[in-house]
């Protein structure tokens, strides 16, 4: 297992990236406050580059590659976001880049990727091994495999999100009680609570994840990593990874005061709502942590809670229908 980042790994990713990522804001609205007893101040990743956090890790990991990745370039496997992060940090740092995806990933998520210079390969989400696909792709051609999550140098940079919340929170003199991620793999939820931990001691961090997709909880409850059932079905489509990455789940257990679990009409309402008050789009995955607070899974009434909102790739057809209710 690769050694864990440090917070040190985390601010010099934020260094590395500051010229290329944008810093997302900490947006508030007395509606949300209301409907949640607390203030919540959410952190919009719709907002950044490709439309997700996922750029923050790919470009941290992809910059610091050497002579290998000249000539065969990049490969990842994702379901889109991580996809379209790989595909625009090797587009900015001029390599190739190959991305292998479900063929039932939203179409944006697929095109965009496309869009950034990358050849898309799919396959079938429950008959196909991506992981054995990525191995078999970067040895045949060279290509450096960018892991998702599993990655101290994709966790660093997915890391200087929570720093963003926390060194924003302390200039403006705000106490912040705790911090609401997604988690899918890891990498966003190890990386924010390593940077919150280490800068605001206090605060405490908790995942939200969808039903049937829920591992890090029932990982953290158990103890050791937990496996999701593959035919299991949901909207959030960002955070259906089979199980907590070795590493992520690592420092997880250590960092994590717990994790959170919500429907998919949950999720569903939460873009709503971040639509109406924030003028937000949020996909699904992106959701969970609004929601998971929204709708009382977690008790905070009168304490402040920042909220990660972790991406807006959300099909045009299918944010329609979800705003239709």
């Amino acid at each position: 297992m690769p050694t864990p980042p440090t917070i040190e790994d985390i601010r010099a990713a934020a260094e590395r990236i500051k010229p290329y990522c944008l810093r997302t804001p900490l947006l508030e609205s007395p509606h949300l406050n209301e409907i949640a007893g607390t203030r919540i101040l959410v952190k919009p990743e719709p907002l950044q580059r490709t439309g997700s956090f996922k750029f923050r890790g790919a470009f941290n990991t992809i910059s610091q590659l050497g002579r290998e990745a000249k000539t065969g370039g990049v490969v990842a496997y994702s379901s889109g976001n991580h996809a379209q992060g790989v595909a625009a940090a090797a587009k900015i740092l001029g390599l190739p880049a190959v991305i292998i995806m479900p063929e039932d990933a939203p179409a944006i998520k697929i095109a965009n990727t496309r869009y950034y210079g990358a050849e898309v390969i799919t396959y079938h989400r429950l008959n196909d091994d991506r992981e054995a696909l990525g191995e078999r792709i970067s040895e045949e051609r060279g290509a450096v495999l960018i892991r998702p999550y599993d990655d101290p140098r994709i966790i660093a940079g997915q890391g200087t999100l929570g720093l963003e919340i926390a060194e924003d929170t302390q200039a403006s003199g705000i106490k912040l009680d705790a911090v609401v991620s997604p988690a899918g793999g890891g990498g966003l939820i190890s990386g924010t609570a390593l940077a919150i931990r280490s800068e605001l001691p206090q605060t405490l961090v908790y995942s939200a994840e969808p039903e049937g997709f829920d591992d890090t909880a029932r990982s953290l409850a158990s103890g050791s990593r937990q496996d999701n059932d593959m035919e299991a079905r949901s909207i959030c489509d960002a955070l259906l990874a089979p199980s907590p990455g070795e590493l992520t789940f690592a420092m997880n257990r250590e960092l994590l005061e717990g994790g959170l679990v919500v429907s998919d009409d949950e999720a569903r309402e939460a873009m709503r709502q971040a639509f109406l008050r924030l003028k937000l789009v949020v996909e699904p995955g992106g959701a969970v942590a609004l929601a998971a607070v929204l709708s009382g899974k977690l008790d905070c009434q009168g304490k402040t809670v920042s909220v990660v909102c972790s991406g807006g790739n959300v099909d045009p057809q299918t944010y329609a229908e979800i705003l239709a209710g």
